[in-house]
């Protein structure tokens, strides 16, 4: 079966996936951009196609290695997508929510879809049931809110994400756990409910390196899959061909 290898660079991890065929096969954690990195995943999974999403400054040495051994597309405001972009500056979109979107509407075409994003950041993706990007939102995501809170003040410690945590917490670490990510939940379900009242024929779709710690906790139905930017860039990938 062809390989085509799904690229996906975000801020806080460099991460590819594997789909032979249509067949999402395996994700992997990339040490970092290099030649050296590109020239073992084209050696290992000798891929066809490669596509790129970006949100950082990587190194252009992995493009031009890509470009002269496959058929290489970096994902941007101008590719070809099954979707339009009605906002008003289309480029300042980030390549990772331009995958999101396109892999809701192939989930759910015709839907009036929310796509939330749960990285680095929080994403809100909007794409109505004409298939028009709206636009959304973005807000600090998990660990940021933890660095935050221990970067603006004097005394709070630097939290890591952990799942035991009660409710009312009964030390300065719990209180910062169950604060961030209780208030995190309620921030999604509060914005989920908003466009629900707006939008009928709706869907919702949870994704991202943060999604575990949310998944569980929201009131509102959701559709999660930790997959869902790399089906996303499959797709463009194929449409770009």
């Amino acid at each position: 079966m062809p390989v085509t290898l799904c690229l996906d660079f975000g801020n806080t991890r460099l991460k590819a996936a594997v789909f032979s065929g249509k067949k999402f096969e395996k994700e992997i954690l990339l040490e970092d951009d290099s030649e050296k990195t590109a020239q073992a995943l084209f050696d290992e999974y000798h891929p066809g196609k490669v596509i790129l999403s970006s949100v950082i400054d990587h190194n252009p040495a992995l493009e031009t290695f890509f470009a002269g051994k496959t058929k290489f597309h970096r994902l941007g405001h101008l590719s070809k997508l099954p979707l339009s972009i009605a906002v008003g500056k289309p480029e300042t979109i980030g390549a990772d929510r331009l995958a999101l979107s396109v892999a809701a509407i192939s989930l759910y075409p015709g839907k009036n879809n929310l796509v939330i994003g749960l990285g680095s950041a929080v994403t809100y993706n909007f794409i109505n049931k004409n298939g028009e990007f709206l636009g959304g939102g973005i807000s600090p995501g998990m660990e940021m809110r933890f660095k935050a809170l221990h970067s603006f003040t004097a005394k709070l410690p630097l939290v890591k994400p952990d799942w035991n945590f009660p409710l009312v917490g009964y030390d300065t670490r719990t209180n910062i756990l169950s604060g961030v990510i209780f208030g995190m939940a309620g921030e999604i379900d509060g914005t989920i409910d908003a466009y629900k009242e707006k939008y009928d024929n709706f869907n919702v779709a949870l994704s991202g390196g943060d999604l575990d710690f949310f998944a569980g906790r929201l009131k509102n139905k959701t559709f999660a899959d930790p997959h869902l930017i790399y089906k996303g860039l499959y797709a463009i990938s194929e449409y770009n061909q």
